[in-house]
């Protein structure tokens, strides 16, 4: 996939193009780009996205913006898994927010991204103040001389699939219900890096993962599944993970994801994981000593391995 920044660069051809933030690619975004696929492929054009980084709602209130379910490398890894080959990614600034709609019709869609045909959702808005609306787009696809399509939204259980609907299951520990929403387990992918080991001493180590969200969407110990470990970089192990900020111990500045793969003993330092987060234990907590904490690490492991068994 062919990932362009912002305007330096146009499309190579002629594109289908959607826009939006997906963040989380859940089922409402996987079904929009099913259908942007399909479009390509009938039209000849190139499966493309316009996507911003950091979040809009990150640039204008940082301090009350929702936690991210994705990190771009992750967004931009499951775009072309859905089969996207074009992704461009624009820096949200004060001179982005201060666009106007026709300017970002005509530097973004017309004269970068070459676009063909554009799909959109059904609560899509854009430019300076959220002026550009359907209708504006599909005077400007008039105009321009490409199509205009508003795809309707994806209802899991009647209910309305969306990034928020994930971030209140993830936050209450509801996996089967984040699950059914994204279409498969919330995962994260992190970077193994040395920590205070801590677990090795108490006879549970952990690879110790460095992830890009500063607010993870979750914490508490979880049941996981891991990929990304040597030869078997496709073939998951199992185990428990924990997402937070050691309350038992020195108390860290960021939260931190530690994972346990159970039966598994050898230097991953350096590996890049995908953790799957199949089902909550329990919430964080505080024990008083290091015996109680080895103590409930073992019940942990004891309850995730009956998980799997069943």
């Amino acid at each position: 996939m062919l990932v362009l920044r912002g305007f330096s660069r146009p499309a190579p051809r002629a594109t289908a193009l959607t826009i939006g933030n997906f963040d989380g690619v859940h089922r409402g975004h996987r079904a929009l780009l099913g259908r942007l696929r399909a479009v390509a492929g009938e039209r000849g054009l190139l499966p493309a996205v316009l996507t911003f980084e950091p979040h809009p709602r990150e640039f204008f209130s940082p301090q009350a913006a929702p936690p991210r379910l994705s990190s771009l490398r992750e967004k931009l890894e499951m775009f072309a898994e859905e089969g996207v080959a074009l992704c461009c990614v624009r820096r949200f600034d004060a001179a982005f927010a201060a666009l106007p709609a026709r300017e970002f019709i005509e530097r973004m869609l017309v004269d970068t991204l070459k676009t063909g045909y554009l799909i959109v959702g059904d609560d899509f808005c854009f430019g300076a103040r959220r002026e550009g609306d359907f209708a504006a787009l599909r005077a400007a696809g008039e105009h321009h001389g490409f199509g205009v399509e508003r795809t309707a939204s994806v209802m899991a259980d009647g209910e309305r699939v969306s990034s928020s609907a994930v971030r209140a299951a993830l936050a209450s520990g509801d996996m089967a219900r984040a699950a059914r929403l994204l279409g498969r387990p919330y995962s994260i992918d992190g970077r193994v890096v040395r920590g205070e080991q801590l677990g090795r001493r108490l006879g549970f180590a952990t690879a110790n993962l460095r992830i890009k969200h500063e607010r993870p969407p979750l914490s508490g110990v979880f049941v996981v599944e891991a990929r990304g470990i040597g030869d078997d970089a496709d073939d998951p192990r199992r185990g428990i993970a924990n997402v937070g900020v050691h309350p038992s111990a020195r108390r860290l500045p960021r939260p931190l994801l530690e994972v346990h793969l159970f039966d598994f003993c050898a230097d991953i330092y350096g590996a890049h994981l995908n953790v799957r987060f199949m089902h909550r234990l329990r919430s964080e907590q505080h024990f008083p000593n290091h015996a109680a904490l080895q103590a409930q690490i073992a019940r942990d492991v004891e309850s995730a391995r009956q998980y799997f068994n069943h």
